[in-house]
């Protein structure tokens, strides 16, 4: 999904104004009228001249809310017809795998994408359990089906001809006002611009002609057309899970893991996976409400399921500080060794220790990749470290102690896919929390992020360390620094944006930052060479990038040091003037 919508981590929600109740249990007034939503969902109908009311992509999902008439029944018959449009061409005529996250316009969405279709007689498999279905599980079974389709041709075992895909309906972490929905080609990852970019276009054309070219049957007719049939998803993905995290360790050392699904779509898969892999897991809230009338509110005073959060996550940050039972005394008095947090779709992680707290997304990653680069033996010897460019610097850091290439891509978990399904980057990551590697053997386990295996992985660190990975963290800032990390946002207008998303380097003509000589100037991510759609100027001990917002006036400027915080201010202010200079 776009990072365009994405909030704030941990890091970046403390340099903002906390709204007078962030971190408190919602009350009466912050619960949306569910009744309402679904009512306009169907009665209101957008405006195809109104570009706040047209389908537009993010990296690989369109988002609204069907209050605002941007996220409606025409919006989603409009896209899947475009989809299934789009896969015809590019000859996708395998099965389309459709999942849905708990949001209450999922649901409808689903029926009407079903609706269209089976009207094009599109052959759908939907979950067998008429559950909720996290996106890694969606892109874990697109992989896992492809792979049994003969490279030949001809079909497979199951009587599969022809390549998978599949749509998910999520907004991920949006607020429950929120719907989405996204395409997922047979690479099984967020499809690229291309892609997203002709099926806008298209879905667009189809809400100006008045849906005429939409061929839809009634949802009764839909249910039971014969092109429709079902998919266990999450005994497939529960099933395969050794093949990628050592659950044995984890077991054998009794790791306590607390597992808040956050209301969303994983709240099936982690008792499922305690209980078939015979873990000590306790789902903290197996709750499911359209409402989220249980969370407490993120930094604005919204409902958010952000999982990087600690605001949307105080809950369960309050629970781990709760006295336990005394029962393993090496975990003092929390109730569990390791909690873990998962936003609406399952595709974030979030990672609570006894001793840290919420951990800061960045710290988190740059564990994962020392830990799981140190212990995965049979992954490629040269295979590189994959971040967004802006994700912090200890990444880099922590590649070149590995001896492994760092590859730096633009913001949008799609640029990971090619090296994860052919080994050449077994690991990719996101500073808002959001990852996936492969499995033991290097082969793809999801191309999507995947915020179930980052959080199991966080419980296989502690069993195999003894570490918590707060403390494995404290050890890589006592060999690496310990840098200060951020985000703001400066007022900008759509011009002033479009002037950034086209800068070169050769408009910066300042040579030092916060007192320290440029080393890089960068419009395009050194990784893959593709444009970032803005600014990145690093020196030896700090950087800034500078972004475009695509929802608001403002364009973002993350930034590090590896100083102090005062440093940190100064490459802030530094980077608005250098980016002013140019956009005014």
């Amino acid at each position: 999904m776009s990072s365009e919508n994405a909030s704030p981590d941990a890091a970046a929600t403390q340099a903002k104004p906390a709204a007078e109740r962030a971190g408190t249990r919602a009350l009466a007034q912050d619960l949306v009228d569910v009744p309402a939503l679904l009512a306009a969902y169907a009665e209101l109908h957008p405006d195809p001249a109104n570009p706040a009311q047209q389908v537009s992509f993010g990296t690989s999902g369109h988002r609204g809310s069907s209050l605002k008439a941007s996220f409606n029944e025409d919006h989603i018959a409009a896209i899947t017809q475009a989809i299934i449009e789009y896969r015809a061409a590019q000859g996708v005529t395998g099965p389309l795998l459709m999942g849905r996250d708990t949001h209450a316009l999922s649901g409808p969405a689903q029926d009407t994408a079903l609706e269209v279709l089976m009207g094009n007689g599109v052959h759908t498999l939907i979950d067998s359990r008429e559950g909720f279905t996290p996106t890694p599980a969606v892109s874990h079974a697109i992989l896992a089906l492809n792979a049994e389709v003969p490279a030949g041709g001809g079909p497979s075992q199951a009587g599969q001809t022809g390549q998978a895909d599949g749509i998910v309906i999520t907004p991920s972490h949006n607020p429950p006002t929120d719907g989405g929905i996204k395409y997922n080609p047979p690479q099984g990852g967020p499809a690229d611009t291309d892609a997203t970019n002709w099926i806008a276009d298209r879905a667009n054309a189809l809400l100006a002609g008045g849906l005429a070219d939409v061929q839809r049957i009634p949802l009764t007719e839909a249910r039971q057309h014969e092109a429709l049939g079902t998919y266990d998803f999450l005994d497939r993905y529960v099933s395969d899970l050794p093949k990628v995290i050592d659950l044995d360790a984890i077991r054998q050392a009794r790791v306590r893991i607390g597992a808040d699904p956050m209301g969303g779509a994983s709240v099936g898969y982690w008792g499922e996976i305690g209980v078939r892999h015979g873990l000590d897991l306790t789902v903290v809230n197996p709750e499911v409400d359209p409402q989220w009338g249980f969370m407490t509110l993120d930094w604005d005073g919204k409902i958010r399921m952000d999982c990087s959060s600690p605001n949307a996550m105080a809950s369960l940050i309050e629970r781990m500080r709760a006295e336990g039972t005394g029962e393993n005394e090496s975990a003092g008095d929390a109730p569990f060794d390791i909690a873990t947090g998962n936003d609406a779709d399952a595709d974030r992680h979030g990672i609570v220790t006894p001793d840290g707290g919420l951990m800061n997304p960045n710290h988190f990653l740059s564990v994962a990749i020392d830990y799981l680069y140190r212990h995965r033996h049979g992954w490629p010897a040269g295979a590189g470290v994959g971040k967004t460019l802006v994700s912090s610097s200890m990444i880099d850091r922590v590649a070149a102690g590995l001896r492994r290439p760092l590859v730096e891509v633009p913001v949008g978990f799609k640029w990971f896919v090619p090296g994860l399904l052919d080994g050449t980057g077994v690991f990719g990551g996101e500073e808002s929390a959001g990852a996936s590697f492969v499995r033991f053997d290097g082969s793809a386990w999801s191309t999507d992020k995947d915020g179930l295996l980052l959080c199991l992985l966080a419980a296989e660190i502690r069993a195999v360390t003894g570490k918590t990975p707060t403390e494995y963290y404290a050890e890589l800032v006592e060999q690496y620094g310990d840098p200060v990390y951020a985000r703001i946002d400066a007022p900008a207008t759509a011009e002033q944006k479009a002037k950034l998303k086209k800068m070169s380097p050769s408009d910066v003509t300042a040579d030092i930052l916060a007192g320290e000589p440029i080393t890089a100037k960068m419009t395009e991510a050194p990784g893959n060479g593709a444009a970032i759609g803005g600014l990145k100027v690093t020196t030896e001990n700090a950087w800034f990038a500078a972004r475009p917002s695509g929802t608001e006036d403002v364009y973002k400027i993350y930034a590090e040091s590896f100083i102090s915080s005062e440093h940190l201010a100064q490459v802030q202010a530094e980077a608005k003037a250098i980016v002013d200079a140019v956009i005014a």
